[in-house]
């Protein structure tokens, strides 16, 4: 009886597992995410498709600020306490936490020719084939216009080579004349800054390939920079109200007509066109020229798989899915972003809008790329840029608020490269 007993639970016990399987089998995957328009809204819908097709895969989208994606996802990586795939735009800066997906996938040449260019901004130095993830837009610098305030204004907008000082003084002459508080506004970045600095003669590197941060070209731009804060041209209070290497945008700004001038980048383009809309023309404008050339800096972010995630095959799949050209295409598409995919770059992308003043935008800011500088992109390929980046905007700023002379700014910005570079390669 008790043996009986015994072979009734058992088989009931086998049962109950075999019938709790499916739900102790399903890998849940966590997404880390930011917006600068719509993208997540899309991503959550590709995601649902992709669940649909794959049942024993949920995927969390966690929607966070970008400051949080600048700051805390770094210090969660390093606890090992990150996502397991997250949206990123300091590219080379973490790609130490970054997962090799090449021996998880099918086909890694469809990779190699999709993403190739872009992929090396995802290696560590003397990698020369992991494959981490794809851009999920590139991105390019450049500045947008308030045109209907120009034409109210009645100032002729700067043409074709038109520098920034040409664009600084007739923004000025806009605002004077139309009461505008802000003339002129840039995202409070250092990458925002080295593109006009690259523009105006900056080399960023020595002969050797090692930073080389303060040249006459990159004095050229921050004392302009540094000039228009104190003519008022530029606003004091945007960038003051933050210190250090804070990120800070001006797109709420420019969004309720408060600034004619706004230097930020192709971003933007959807939040544009969904919160102006049609309230006023605002308009892409090719990137101002220096003596050296008419560049803004490339970039975007890169949706990129984690080495410490307990699931790769499963991040594995879910991230050979996004990057098909039809749901990449989808993707680029609804969002209003660039391609950071060459097939679709060179078919071209179906955009979902018809707004004339995003199609001007996309039109001219996929112009641009050719334009770019060489330089511009060495930078960007650079592992350790974000030190770049964060010591020009937090000493450079320091110098405008009138904590330091502008030489003294330079010095710094130096001194806190070297540290911070060497931290980095002793693992800090």
């Amino acid at each position: 009886m008790l043996n009986k007993l015994r072979r009734i639970l058992t088989a009931g016990s086998i049962a109950m597992a075999v019938w709790a399987t499916p739900l102790f089998a399903e890998t849940q995957l966590r997404m880390t995410w930011y917006n600068d328009g719509i993208e997540g809204e899309v991503m959550r819908s590709l995601l649902d498709r992709f669940e649909a097709q794959n049942s024993d895969i949920k995927v969390t989208l966690d929607v966070v600020p970008y400051k949080s994606i600048m700051e805390s996802l770094p210090v969660q990586l390093a606890a090992g306490d990150g996502p397991d795939i997250a949206r990123v735009t300091d590219l080379g800066g973490l790609s130490k936490y970054y997962m090799d997906l090449r021996p998880h996938l099918s086909d890694a040449g469809y990779w190699e020719k999709s993403f190739g260019p872009f992929l090396k901004w995802l290696r560590q130095p003397g990698d020369t084939s992991a494959i981490s993830g794809f851009m999920t837009q590139l991105t390019v610098t450049g500045p947008y216009v308030n045109k209907t305030l120009f034409e109210q204004a009645e100032v002729p907008m700067p043409g074709k080579g038109a520098t920034w000082d040409d664009w600084a003084k007739a923004s000025k002459q806009v605002a004077d004349k139309l009461e505008i508080p802000i003339p002129m506004a840039w995202d409070r970045s250092g990458h925002r800054v080295s593109g006009p600095a690259i523009a105006m003669g900056a080399k960023m590197f020595d002969g050797s390939g090692e930073p080389a941060l303060i040249d006459e070209g990159l004095k050229r731009m921050t004392q302009r920079l540094y000039d228009w804060h104190q003519q008022g041209i530029m606003a004091k209070e945007l960038w003051g109200s933050v210190s250090g290497s804070a990120y800070l945008g001006a797109n709420e700004d420019f969004t309720n007509a408060q600034v004619v001038m706004y230097m930020s980048g192709s971003w933007q383009i959807p939040q544009f066109a969904q919160n102006i809309g049609d309230a006023f023309d605002w308009w892409a404008v090719p990137a101002p020229c220096g003596p050296a050339a008419c560049t803004g800096m490339p970039g975007g972010a890169a949706l990129v798989a984690m080495k410490d995630t307990k699931h790769p095959e499963e991040v594995a799949k879910l991230m050979d899915w996004l990057a098909q050209e039809e749901n990449l295409a989808e993707f680029y598409g609804r969002t209003l972003f660039i391609p950071g995919h060459l097939g679709l770059a060179e078919k071209g992308v179906d955009f979902d809008t018809d707004d004339p003043r995003a199609k001007h935008a996309l039109e001219t800011f996929a112009g641009a790329v050719p334009g770019i500088s060489q330089t511009a992109f060495d930078l960007q390929g650079y592992v350790y840029n974000r030190v770049m980046f964060n010591a020009l905007i937090s000493r450079l700023n320091e110098a405008i608020m009138g904590e330091l002379t502008l030489d003294q700014a330079y010095e710094r910005m130096e001194q806190d490269i070297q540290q911070q570079i060497a931290e980095k390669k002793r693992g800090g």
